[in-house]
C-alpha cells in the first residue's frame, strides 16, 4: 500500500500545534476567523488523505479478506461466538469504528446481540448508541443502506438520535435467511465523513449474505430439543456439500453434483439443473438426474428448452421464489422448481419431479433451497474459473504460435549475418563487429522463443516425454563436452563424484540433458570467476540421484520461494549482469517433475548452492536410442 499522503512526524506536530492554537483562541474569545478557517482546512484535508490511504488498504485487502472471512464462519455453531465472529469480521473489512449484530425479535423488534469496536472488544451497555430509523429502515425494506454524512442525509438529519450522537458515516445491510429478513449488520464512524463507500456496502452485503447462513445454522442449532438431532445430522451434511462444492471450481462438476445431491435429499425420481442464457432468454438444461441409475448426466448432446417443457419455470425465476405444483395427465407428478439466485439474480434453475406419488415437505423445500443457495456462489465461481482457463488457453495458444512463426525470421537473419562474416576481406572492422553483435541478439531470441515454446507446452498439457534406457556416464560425457569452455572462460574448477557401476537410467534423453545443462550454466552463471562447481551422482534405491553444487552467491530463502516463477530474476545487481530470461528454471522444474521427482534446493546467500534431483532405474525391457548411446 502507498504511503505517499501519510504526514511526517513534522508535519504531524505542526497539525497539532495549530489545531491548539485554534483552541486556545476559542477558549479566549479572541478568533481569527481566516486562519481558524485555513488550519482546520489542512486538518480536514489530511483526514480525507488518510481515509483515501485507508480505502485503498480496504480494496487490496477485501477479496482475500472475504475468502478468509467465509472460512472463519460456520466453524461454530454457538450463536454468541457465530454473532461476533460476524461483527468482527464486517468491521475489520469496512475499517468501521464499531458495529452491531441486531436479530428480530418474534415481536418485531430490532435487538442487539452482538456490539464491537474496531479491537475486537465486546462494548458496554453505555456505548451501545445507534440510529434506530437506518436501522429500522433496513429491516422493513429488505435492501442496504449508505449514508456518507447522516449529518447532512435528509433522510436522518431530523432524527433525535442523528443529532444527539453526532453520527456520520452509517452503513446497514440485511441480514437475509430463508427468504426472510432476520436482522440488521449495522457499521458506523462518528468522527469521519464519507468513510464508506459503495464498494464497502457490496462488501457488506457479500458478508451479510454469508453471515446469514451462519448465524440461522446457530439459530436451528439452538432451537427446540425436538428438532435438534435431526438439525445436526442436516447441518452435518450441508457443511460436507459446502466443503465438496468449495473443491469443486468445475462449473460442470459443481451443478452435476449440487443436483445429484438435491434429487436425493428430496427423494426426487428425476431432475433437472438448467441455466439462463442468450438473448432472448432461454433456460437450458445443462444436467439431468434420474433415479432408475442413480445418476445425474451431461444433457450437452441432446439440450433441454426447460421453459417449454415447464412454462411454470419463469415464474419461479422472475418472482425469485419457489414454486411447487401437480401436474400429469397419466398420474401425479409433483414438481418442485427452485430458481438458482446470486445477488438478487437469477442464474439458473433446479427443477425436481416426484412420479411415485409423493409430494415435496416444506422441510424438503428449506433443504434444497439452502443446498442451492450454497451452490449458487460455486456455480458462479466455477463459471468465472472456465473463462480465466479459457483466456490463459488463449494465451499460450498465442505464445506457442509467435514462437512459432519467430523462428523462420530469426533462421534467416542468423544465416545472411553468418554468410555475410564469411567474406571477411569484404568488411571492415566496425561491420564485422555489427555482425557479430546482430548473432549474438539472435542467438539470445533462439534461446528466448524456445523457452517460450516449452513454457506454452508445458502449460498446455502437450510436454511429452520419450523415456528410453540411458546411460548415465554418457550423459555426463555429453554434458563435460558441451560445457566445459564455458566453464575455462570462467576459470571454474569443475569435479565430479560419481559412483561406479551405476545402472542405465529410464528417461527422455534430450530433456535429461537440457535439465542439466540448465542447472550447469546456472551455476556457472551465478558463481564468480574462479569458484567451484561439483556434479555428484549416486544410486538411492531404484534411483538415481543428481547433485549440482555451486560455490555461487547463493539465495535467500524468500528468493528461493520465488525462483521458479516465469520471468523472476533476483534484483541484486550480479545477477542482474548475467544473461537469462527467468524462464529456463520454470521449465527445468516442470520437466523434473514430470520424469517423476522433485528439485530440492539447500542455499546459504554468499556462501552457494545446490541443487538435487532424481532419475528412475531403467527395466530389464527399457529400449535403447542408438542416439542417445552414440
Amino acid at each position: 500500500m502507498a504511503q505517499n499522503n501519510l504526514p511526517s512526524n513534522s508535519e504531524f506536530r505542526n497539525l497539532l500545534h495549530a489545531l491548539d492554537l485554534v483552541a486556545k483562541q476559542i477558549r479566549t474569545g479572541r478568533v481569527e476567523a481566516d486562519y481558524a478557517i485555513r488550519q482546520i482546512d489542512k486538518v480536514s484535508n489530511k483526514l480525507k488523505d488518510l481515509a483515501q490511504e485507508q480505502e485503498s488498504a480496504k480494496s487490496a485487502g477485501r477479496f482475500e479478506a472475504l475468502y478468509q472471512v467465509s472460512r472463519i464462519l460456520g466453524t461454530s455453531l454457538d450463536l454468541q461466538t457465530v454473532l461476533d465472529q460476524v461483527m468482527d469480521a464486517v468491521i475489520q473489512l469496512t475499517g468501521a469504528e464499531r458495529g452491531f449484530l441486531m436479530l428480530n425479535n418474534d415481536d418485531g423488534v430490532l435487538t442487539i446481540k452482538a456490539a464491537r469496536n474496531y479491537d475486537q472488544e465486546t462494548l458496554s451497555d453505555t456505548k451501545k448508541g445507534y440510529s434506530r430509523t437506518v436501522a429500522n429502515m433496513v429491516m422493513d425494506s429488505g435492501n442496504a443502506m449508505l449514508t456518507t454524512d447522516a449529518q447532512a442525509d435528509p433522510r436522518l438529519k431530523e432524527q433525535q438520535s442523528v443529532m444527539t450522537q453526532s453520527f456520520r458515516s452509517i452503513m446497514a445491510a440485511p441480514l437475509i435467511a430463508r427468504g426472510r429478513v432476520i436482522g440488521v449488520a449495522y457499521v458506523e464512524n462518528s468522527f469521519v465523513a464519507g468513510l464508506f463507500s459503495p464498494q464497502d456496502l457490496e462488501t457488506l452485503e457479500a458478508l451479510a449474505g454469508q453471515a446469514s447462513v451462519a448465524i440461522d445454522n446457530a439459530i436451528l442449532f439452538e432451537e427446540t430439543d425436538e428438532k435438534l438431532s435431526k438439525r445436526v445430522d442436516e447441518l452435518t451434511m450441508l457443511r460436507r456439500i459446502d466443503l465438496q462444492l468449495v473443491q469443486k471450481l468445475d462449473t460442470q462438476a459443481a451443478m452435476r453434483y449440487t443436483l445429484e445431491m438435491v434429487a436425493r435429499i428430496s427423494q426426487a425420481t428425476q431432475g433437472h439443473l438448467g441455466v439462463i442464457q442468450g438473448d432472448p432468454r432461454e433456460i437450458m438444461a445443462t444436467h439431468h438426474y434420474s433415479s432408475d441409475n442413480n445418476q445425474t448426466k451431461s444433457t450437452k448432446e441432446h439440450p433441454i428448452h426447460l421453459q417449454n417443457a415447464y412454462p411454470k419455470a419463469w415464474e419461479a425465476v422472475d418472482r425469485g421464489q419457489t414454486i411447487i405444483f401437480d401436474t400429469g395427465q397419466y398420474g401425479l407428478i409433483t414438481v418442485m422448481v427452485v430458481p438458482i439466485m446470486l445477488k438478487e439474480r437469477a442464474i439458473g434453475v433446479v427443477i425436481l419431479l416426484r412420479e411415485d406419488g409423493g409430494t415435496f415437505t416444506e422441510d424438503d423445500q428449506e433443504l434444497v433451497e439452502r443446498i442451492v443457495t450454497r451452490a449458487a456462489i460455486n456455480i458462479e465461481n466455477g463459471r468465472l474459473f472456465d473463462a480465466v482457463r479459457a483466456a490463459n488457453q488463449a494465451k499460450t495458444e498465442f505464445v506457442g504460435i509467435v514462437a512459432h512463426d519467430l523462428k523462420a525470421p530469426m533462421t534467416s537473419i542468423q544465416g545472411y549475418s553468418d554468410l555475410l562474416l564469411m567474406q571477411p576481406d569484404n568488411l571492415d572492422e566496425r561491420q564485422v563487429r555489427f555482425l557479430e553483435r546482430i548473432g549474438n541478439t539472435v542467438r539470445r531470441m533462439e534461446i528466448l522463443v524456445t523457452d517460450l515454446a516449452d513454457v506454452t507446452r508445458i502449460e498446455s498439457g502437450q510436454f511429452l516425454m520419450e523415456e528410453i534406457r540411458v546411460s548415465p556416464y554418457k550423459v555426463m560425457d555429453a554434458l563435460r563436452e558441451s560445457l566445459m569452455p564455458q566453464m575455462q572462460e570462467r576459470q571454474h574448477t569443475y569435479n565430479e563424484t560419481i559412483e561406479d557401476n551405476l545402472p542405465d537410467l529410464f528417461t527422455d534423453y534430450y530433456r535429461l540433458m537440457q535439465v542439466l545443462t540448465n542447472l550447469l550454466t546456472n551455476a556457472i552463471k551465478y558463481t564468480p570467476d574462479s569458484g567451484s562447481i561439483t556434479m555428484t551422482l549416486k544410486q538411492l534405491n531404484e534411483r538415481i540421484q543428481f547433485s549440482v553444487s555451486d560455490s555461487g552467491i547463493g539465495l535467500s530463502a524468500e528468493q528461493i520461494k520465488q525462483l521458479g516463477t516465469p520471468f523472476w530474476r533476483a534484483e541484486d545487481e550480479f545477477t542482474r549482469s548475467q544473461q537469462g530470461t527467468g524462464l529456463g528454471f520454470f521449465i527445468t522444474r516442470s520437466l523434473i517433475e514430470q520424469m517423476g521427482s522433485r528439485i530440492q534446493i539447500e542455499s546459504t546467500v554468499g556462501e552457494g548452492s545446490t541443487f538435487t534431483f532424481d532419475v528412475a532405474i531403467a527395466p530389464d525391457d527399457a529400449p535403447s536410442s542408438p542416439m542417445a548411446e552414440a
